[in-house]
């Protein structure tokens, strides 16, 4: 027997599974703008999504398909979730082995729900692939392996207090499904996304076969999905509300090294300061909202003096505006001591005590949580005690809160990594019984000075811009270091400041009413869709597709 094939089959075998990993690293690329142009993301995520259904629909055991989606998974969120590394290493001063490893860590636990949907999606019908079949079946196929990504995807996105960033549906912000967000959110993007990539997959597997032309359908509906998108893109699902206002986005880029350090924290908070109190460009153009980021303030509200908060009140007077800022407060709940990360507003008119006190009328509690940064899993608290993250077990506010009603407009902050989940963003443009009308403006601060100059801060506009079309509700967005911007209801960015600098952003920003379907619907149609098709496939797994008819002779 010849010696060399066992080494060329092990050579076959690891450039397969770098290969894979390969494919997963370029479909991270396609999450944020830099270094591809923002119109390539949806087709580089769609194509690199191929390659990976075309290597499950050819695996030969449902093993190989699962080992295919974890090694894709790997590369996708090894470079996906590289700056988590920044933040636990340069800015918690983790160990550089303990951070990298706690990344690859991450990544492999994620790249799970990727297993989950390629073994499944293989188990329900690839075993239907090679056998001359009608064009339905060929349907079926793609449906089920688009039903079993999104259930994965809203599964990462739901367990243990969810993490759906790179989320797919987030490349296609930008292109030809953009238009359904409205309709069916940012799991049914997803779910539009796979069902194209399945296409194309299949299409690859089955050429120069008898199937060639069935699978060459199902990329026709893929294509008129995308077509139909267009049009709906068309289509003005809210109405302006009141009179625009303009609004003062601040950018600080006070670094993250610097922002908690005692010698240096009231230089950060006089930046800010100067920042807010700079006036107009144009005399006819006075900001009505001036937006600071999350935790400009790095301290609890009662730790700094009253003559700095006054100077906060004597800003708002000079610039007859409403503040908006992140701060983190503390106060006694049913007498117990409660910490919480918040949005709070005021004006000229608060009373100094409230601020003091942190009992302003225009409050906001943060209600999500960001893991091992703002509240500890059990079990983790050896992880957490190996960083130098200040600020951490916050309290957590309820899901729908009172908004901000300023200037005639209603406005719903979130902080951070909140406006990932646009179930949740949505509970605010709803109205409410007990608080009151739903948003017509959202507001998102943050601080991503965690993260340096990564892909971090273009990830997460991408993310707004999803809140933004699911909404039909303009999203300004006020960070530390990046990125700061005004986003259209239609997902577009109006305008930005430029990343790690510090500057203003003096825009109008039109406030709109009235509910998109995923508004009054949220996630509930395309996951039912999602059951109904798992449910067909898994009941159709067991049964042979029916045979074309065979020729008969002359």
């Amino acid at each position: 027997m010849p010696t060399h094939e066992p080494s060329a089959g092990l050579k076959i075998k690891r450039v397969w599974c770098a290969g894979l990993i390969a494919i997963g690293v370029v479909h991270a690329f396609s999450f944020s703008a830099g270094p591809l142009p923002a119109w390539m993301l949806p087709y580089i995520e769609i194509l690199s999504l191929a390659a990976l259904a075309y290597l499950v629909f050819a695996a030969p055991t449902i093993k190989q398909a699962g080992l295919a989606g974890f090694l894709f998974g790997l590369g996708n969120f090894t470079a996906g979730f590289y700056w988590l590394h920044i933040s636990m290493h340069q800015y918690g001063g983790m160990n550089f082995i303990l951070s990298a490893t706690a990344v690859l860590v991450l990544a492999a636990a994620e790249a799970l729900f990727i297993v989950l949907a390629t073994a499944f999606a293989r188990w329900l019908s690839a075993r239907h692939l090679h056998i001359p079949s009608s064009y339905r079946w060929h349907l079926l196929i793609v449906v089920v392996w688009a039903s079993c990504w999104t259930g994965a995807e809203w599964l990462r996105g739901t367990l243990f207090t969810g993490f759906p960033w790179l989320n797919i549906g987030y490349a296609h912000s930008d292109g030809l499904l953009a238009g359904w967000a409205p309709i069916l959110g940012v799991y049914g993007v997803a779910w539009l996304a796979a069902f194209a990539a399945g296409a194309i997959g299949l299409l690859a597997i089955t050429r120069n076969t008898n199937n060639d032309a069935r699978a060459a359908a199902v990329l026709g509906v893929a294509i008129a999905t995308g077509l139909a998108g267009i049009a709906l893109g068309h289509i003005n699902w809210a109405r302006p509300h009141g009179a625009p206002l303009i609004v003062r986005l601040i950018q600080g880029n006070v670094p993250q090294s610097e922002k908690f350090d005692p010698d240096l924290m009231r230089a950060g908070i006089t930046a800010y300061m100067q920042l807010a109190a700079l006036p107009p460009k144009e005399s006819d153009a006075a900001p009505a909202i001036i937006v600071l980021p999350e935790t400009i303030m790095p301290l609890l509200q009662d730790r700094f003096p009253a003559a700095v908060w006054q100077q906060w009140l004597d800003i708002a007077a000079q610039r007859n505006a409403t503040i908006l800022m992140g701060v983190p407060l503390h106060d006694v709940h049913n007498g117990a001591a409660r910490y919480t990360n918040s949005a709070i507003a005021f004006s000229a008119r608060t009373p100094l005590s409230e601020l003091m006190t942190g009992a302003t009328a225009l409050r906001y509690d943060k209600n999500h949580l960001v893991p091992f940064g703002e509240f500890v899993p059990p079990g983790f608290r050896w992880f957490v005690d190996a960083m130098n993250i200040p600020l951490g077990d916050f309290d957590r506010g309820p899901v729908r809160q009172r908004l901000f009603e300023i200037s005639g407009q209603t406005i719903a902050p979130d902080i951070c990594f909140e406006d990932v989940f646009g179930e949740e963003i949505i509970q605010s443009v709803r109205d409410s019984g007990q608080y009151g009308r739903g948003a017509n403006i959202l507001v998102n601060i943050s601080n991503l000075a965690w993260f340096g100059d990564s892909w971090a801060l273009r990830q997460h506009l991408q993310i707004s811009r999803m809140r933004a079309l699911e909404t039909a509700r303009p999203m300004i967005r006020a960070t530390n270091t990046g990125m700061t911007a005004a986003i259209d209801p239609n997902g577009v960015v109006r305008a930005a400041l430029t990343p790690l600098n510090k500057g203003v952003l003096d825009v109008e920003v039109q406030g709109f009413s009235g509910f998109t379907p995923y508004v009054r619907w949220g996630n509930w149609p395309i996951l039912i869709w999602t059951a109904i098709v798992l449910a067909l496939g898994a009941s159709r797994r067991k049964r042979r597709p029916p045979q074309p008819p065979r020729a008969t002779g002359a």
